[in-house]
């Protein structure tokens, strides 16, 4: 039998805008990522969402990414690496503290958006980030873009790495993915969603925006909180790829 995580970006909203559906959400998720206050979120919502999450039984990961609130994280930061190092800690150490004061335990650590982005392509920076979650706590998983510099960094500092897939996400012919810039970076039908999952799992590909197949390893299915489609493909997604007898466990279950 497949098993696979299935996780969501949530907790993104700020004072009073509120951004995703993250209650609905966690029925059928098993793990989460919540922002830490860089680019999204704030200390109440960050409880809030902890609270939820553990109410739900789905397993918590810090989602640490730029201080770039206006930008959502999503634009590019030149920082240093020792910048870089204090960003994820800072982040992960806030996170912590809400899931251990509440009860629970911090499964993973997940950057997010231009972070994410910039830590797949450059060795350098994910072997930082991968080393501050290890001196955080060893025992984190580092999710990471499948197949990429990520998990090559983690590997090699001692950390357990999820190659982490998109469900709702275009992706480049050489793994990564497709700028949101660009038409059709983003998904938003829900077949098209599923099907691409069930490549992803069953065949170990997925279909690049020009058409090539590329070779992919799923720990981890990601959809995004903020995306309008996000309840509609988890619940799709849990359903349907259920049915295709895939089992959807947490990283750690």
């Amino acid at each position: 039998m497949l098993r696979v995580d299935l996780n969501c970006d949530l907790g993104e909203s700020f004072g009073n805008y509120i951004i995703g559906n993250d209650e609905k959400i966690l029925d059928y998720v098993t793990s989460v990522n919540i922002a830490c206050g860089f680019h999204a979120g704030d200390p109440v919502v960050m409880e809030r969402t902890v609270k939820l999450a553990i109410e739900k039984g789905a397993s918590i990961g810090a989602h640490p990414g730029y201080p770039d609130l206006m930008g959502f994280g999503r634009r590019s930061m030149n920082i240093s690496l020792e910048e870089a190092r204090a960003y994820m800690i800072y982040q992960i150490g806030s996170l912590k503290a809400f899931v251990e004061s509440c009860g629970g335990r911090l499964q993973h650590v997940k950057p997010h958006g231009a972070f994410y982005n910039a830590a797949a392509n450059d060795y350098e920076l994910a072997k930082t980030l991968a080393q501050a979650v290890y001196d955080v706590d060893r025992e984190l998983i580092f999710m990471g873009l499948a197949n990429s510099e990520m998990i090559r960094a983690a590997r090699d500092i001692g950390l357990r790495a999820s190659n982490e897939v998109f469900a709702d996400r275009a992706y480049n012919n050489n793994g990564t993915l497709v700028s949101r810039k660009l038409k059709g970076a983003v998904i938003h039908d829900t077949e098209t969603c599923v099907a691409r999952v069930q490549d992803m799992l069953k065949r170990g590909i997925v279909k690049s925006i020009d058409g090539v197949d590329v070779k992919i390893k799923a720990d981890s299915i990601c959809v995004h909180g903020d995306n309008i489609m996000a309840l509609e493909f988890v619940r799709n997604l849990k359903e349907k790829l259920t049915n295709d007898g895939v089992e959807f466990k947490g990283l750690k279950d």
